[in-house]
């Protein structure tokens, strides 16, 4: 009997490995239309010229028994509901399930609103463009499917990623638009700041990147992951997919991918950049012209990627699961006290409804805030691609956080901006020094400790695919 129980367990792993790996990507165009609105800024933005087109950039694997797929779009933020609906499409055509699709925004500043942020508002019918353009970008890749290789690598491009948090001398940080005078840094202080004295947090060099090919070798998909908020650069009403989509076509002319069918996808997602950019506030970059440090950045990159795509050993065969979890999390909520004193402030801006100071812009929020609910259901979600773990957070998450993750797991890179949008993340300790990703408004209003949750929360998902 247990010469029997061996055997079929033998016999059930060996099945297993026999089976198929494969892999198949695709892109979709999800350019907004002229004259829509441009989110990121403290005021609304519209679109006057596509500089480049935006795309959702779609990777499908398949390993004989699990799919999954992921896709980054190029988006500031984008909203649980809009990906919900574009997964739950593919869910009813495909048959994959849900969970297994991870979906982010790459953050860049330069592209159509989907969700509200700011003083900018999305149009329904882009949204629920959006949302059929990201689900035609999934099935395609699904479509796409055929038997591959893969490999996955780190390479530290460390010259591009700086602490966008300081401490400064002592006396020299102004009170926030709440009247606070407590904040002990300051976000973007300024290029050669004479008040600077040191950043406030780490940075993390790494960039992580997933590589998939025919069986023949030939390029498939390239998924990266650099911790970079976004460059920036562009020219004033632009559509732009900001250094993501430059990266995602320079890394597959170096990898000798053009003129392909079906086309090699590249692509770059957002890693733990919640308080890094790429802005050397100690004075040391030269000025470029419009784009140029987009092109820059995204070619060095590159280069770095390409370079070290050429040290992997591709398997023709890895194990893929997931797993996934809601945590709950307490907002921030304004009292009432203070919702009426802000809607005062409002009221004091001679362009209402629309705010001009950065008083009046945190007073609307508080008011916006105040008929939120307090606490959301934030998912989290852990890929696993044989040892490689690829876990989603749906907030900005600070550096601290995914250098921690990768301290803990030896092979793993973390997703922002996944699956839903939640605001800053930052860490208790660094709520506790204050800062521009501390004030409350509706893309800050996290708890103070939901990052203490939501890296729990990780951890056993890290533990279920053991």
């Amino acid at each position: 009997m247990r010469f029997l129980t061996i055997l079929c367990i033998v016999s059930a792993v060996s099945a297993l490995h026999a089976a198929e790996f494969r892999a198949g990507a695709a892109t979709s165009n999800i350019t907004p239309e002229l004259g829509s609105s441009i989110n990121g800024g403290f005021q609304d933005g519209k679109a006057v010229f596509i500089h480049d087109e935006l795309n959702a950039r779609c990777v499908a694997l398949d390993d004989g028994k699990t799919k999954l797929v992921l896709v980054v779009a190029d988006s500031c933020v984008i909203g649980r509901g809009i990906f919900d609906e574009a997964k739950k499409m593919v869910n009813e055509a495909t048959g994959v399930p849900m969970e297994n699709m991870m979906m982010s925004a790459t953050h860049s500043h330069s592209c159509g609103t989907a969700q509200a942020v700011g003083q900018s508002e999305p149009s329904p019918i882009y949204q629920r463009f959006l949302a059929r353009r990201m689900a035609d970008g999934m099935r395609c890749a699904l479509d796409n499917l055929a038997p591959a290789k893969i490999a996955w690598g780190t390479v530290d491009v460390p010259q591009h990623v700086y602490n966008r948090r300081w401490k400064m001398k002592p006396g020299s940080i102004p009170p926030t638009p709440h009247g606070v005078t407590t904040d002990q840094v300051k976000t973007n202080p300024g290029v050669n700041n004479p008040n600077l004295v040191e950043p406030a947090g780490p940075t993390d060099p790494q960039v992580s990147f997933i590589s998939v090919q025919s069986v023949e070798g030939k390029p498939i998909a390239l998924y990266a992951n650099y911790s970079l908020h976004y460059v920036g650069g562009v020219g004033p009403g632009h559509i732009s997919a900001d250094y993501y989509g430059a990266f995602a076509n320079r890394v597959g002319e170096l990898l000798g991918a053009e003129q392909q069918d079906p086309p090699f996808v590249g692509i770059m997602s957002n890693g733990t950049s919640g308080d890094i950019n790429n802005i050397d506030f100690r004075g040391g970059q030269a000025k470029e012209g419009l784009y140029g440090r987009i092109k820059i950045v995204a070619n060095d990159v590159a280069q770095a990627v390409a370079g070290a795509c050429k040290t992997l050993t591709y398997r023709d065969w890895v194990e893929l699961g997931v797993a996934q979890k809601e945590v709950k999390l307490g907002l921030r909520i304004p009292t009432e006290a203070e919702v009426e004193k802000a809607r005062a402030v409002t009221k004091q801006s001679k362009l209402f409804p629309r705010m001009e100071t950065m008083e009046q812009v945190y007073a609307r929020e508080t008011v916006l805030l105040a008929d939120f609910p307090r606490e959301v259901s934030a998912p989290l979600q852990v890929m696993k691609i044989g040892e490689l773990r690829v876990s989603a957070i749906p907030a900005e998450v600070f550096v601290e956080i995914g250098l921690g993750l990768k301290k803990r797991h030896a092979q793993t890179f973390t997703v922002s901006l996944a699956n839903a949008y939640h605001g800053y993340l930052p860490t208790p300790e660094q709520h506790q020094l204050g800062g521009y990703e501390t004030w409350r408004a509706r893309s800050a209003c996290l708890e103070v400790d939901a990052s203490t949750k939501i890296v729990a929360g990780l951890e056993e998902l890290f533990e279920k695919l053991k």
